[in-house]
């Protein structure tokens, strides 16, 4: 009983950081598509226009600590279960393994390519990038 309830316990965290913390605490979120004509699988991160909403400093690294902590506690159970012999545990272990692996990751891609495409649009969304240059060669020019 413990393993199942266990079981949609990490299932239900899995689907609420994903979809809805992850969304609220840093503005990330992710998902999964797949081609049905290819069946090639593609990941789609979205994430909040800059402007849009003000992120909480202390509930982002709240959300980032406890989504690398996550792993290494896993990993810690799977540890102590070997070292107890208790080698029925391992499957869930394994299971929790994939499930929280797979959100830290994916959030990891989703804030590079969040501050990648910030980056980009900082160069191109407002200005163009003839102007932005010339206004930073200006600017270097008049500093030295």
């Amino acid at each position: 009983m413990i393993f199942i309830i266990t079981i949609l316990l990490l299932a239900g965290d899995f689907y609420y950081l994903k979809n809805i913390a992850g969304r609220r605490l840093v503005g990330l979120r992710w998902w999964n598509e797949v081609d049905p004509s290819t069946g090639e699988s593609q990941w789609v991160f979205e994430s909040l226009e800059p402007g849009t909403r003000q992120i909480n400093a202390t509930d982002s690294r709240f959300f980032w600590l406890a989504l690398y902590i996550q792993p290494v506690w896993w990993i810690l159970m799977a540890i102590l279960a070997i070292i107890r012999l208790q080698f029925l545990w391992l499957p869930l272990v394994a299971i929790a393994l994939a499930l929280t692996i797979i959100n830290t990751l994916a959030f990891s891609r989703c804030d590079k390519f969040s501050q990648a495409s910030n980056f980009a649009g900082g160069a191109f969304g407002s200005t163009n990038l003839a102007t932005s240059i010339a206004s930073n060669f200006v600017s270097r020019m008049f500093r030295s």
